[in-house]
């Protein structure tokens, strides 16, 4: 097939790339490099290197006809879609609509999305969180990601576009980048691998769900190949407190290191799971990646000993 990956020079999409080219697709990037990286590309995958706003998008996927969309370009940011709603919402949703209308002139109807699970939950009901739990995002990059979900089922009564809608936990692994907001765990690990003092805000008893990157790869290539559609969330229905993850990463890196703790941040979750139970009963999928294991190899990418 052909497949178009928006972001796909960054963290996740970089990762889906290689699937898709290792599976025999023909694979077009479309990625402004404000985050992703060209080291971070298969070299069979074809790049055009535009921001999504950019008319160019919707020319590459004029010439380019994919058989599927796979969305991850986007504002990732929550602080500063918080900040900046407007902007939020010009990079995250207005832009999506433009790529949209042009996948459907161009003939694609298939989609898989990278959507939120802990940003479009909000403060759950019960853990971990199933596809059925309320949809009540606290914040604007939540609100476009429902939003976004909100469009391609519209695209999907008016124009027939089979769209699944992957609900991540807290996503992490090799090529995660170290300097934003999202990214804890390579956060921590490239501050103790430069010798510094990690930062955790609060108590650090506040939990997350961390699932490891190939098993998120994993779960878009069952999506795709069972075409499954809807909503499906992709977490290990584990919870891991922010001091315990600091723990496990401190034991992989090899470190004595203690993390500072400063004020938390104002309306932070306390709480964040999701189960992929839908996933297993569709197709069997299961995240199979430990913890443990999945920070010695995200130590190991960010110390040099795993390749690109």
């Amino acid at each position: 097939m052909r497949i178009l990956v928006t972001g796909g020079a960054g963290f996740i999409g970089s990762h889906l790339v290689d699937a898709f080219v290792e599976r025999g697709h023909d694979v077009l990037v479309v990625d402004d490099l404000s985050s992703g990286r060209k080291t971070n590309l298969h070299p069979q995958a074809k790049l055009v290197e535009v921001d999504l706003r950019d008319p160019r998008t919707g020319e590459a996927v004029a010439s380019f006809k994919p058989d599927v969309l796979c969305h991850y370009a986007a504002q990732i940011d929550v602080r500063k879609s918080v900040a900046d709603p407007g902007y939020d919402a010009d990079v995250n949703i207005v832009a999506t609509l433009r790529l949209l209308e042009a996948c459907r002139s161009a003939g694609t109807r298939r989609v898989l999305f990278a959507s939120s699970g802990g940003a479009i939950y909000g403060i759950q009901d019960f853990y971990p969180a199933t596809e059925e739990h309320a949809a009540r995002p606290v914040s604007p990059y939540g609100c476009a990601k429902l939003a976004i979900e909100q469009y391609l089922h519209y695209y999907g009564v008016q124009y027939g576009f089979r769209s699944t809608y992957m609900r991540f936990a807290n996503v992490y692994g090799p090529r995660q980048n170290a300097h934003g907001e999202a990214g804890v765990i390579a956060i921590f690990v490239n501050k103790l691998l430069g010798g510094g003092v990690p930062v955790i805000n609060g108590t650090g008893e506040q939990t997350r769900d961390f699932v490891f990157v190939k098993d998120v790869v994993r779960a878009n290539l069952v999506a795709l190949e069972k075409d499954l559609v809807g909503v499906q969330n992709v977490g290990t229905g584990i919870e891991t407190s922010v001091n315990g993850l600091y723990e496990g990463i401190r034991r992989a890196v090899g470190t004595e290191i203690r993390a500072e703790h400063i004020a938390a941040k104002p309306g932070e979750q306390m709480r964040s799971c999701l189960t992929s139970a839908s996933l297993e009963r569709a197709a069997g999928f299961r995240p199979q990646t430990m913890l443990a294991e999945g920070l010695a190899q995200t130590v190991a990418y960010f110390r040099g000993e795993l390749g690109r």
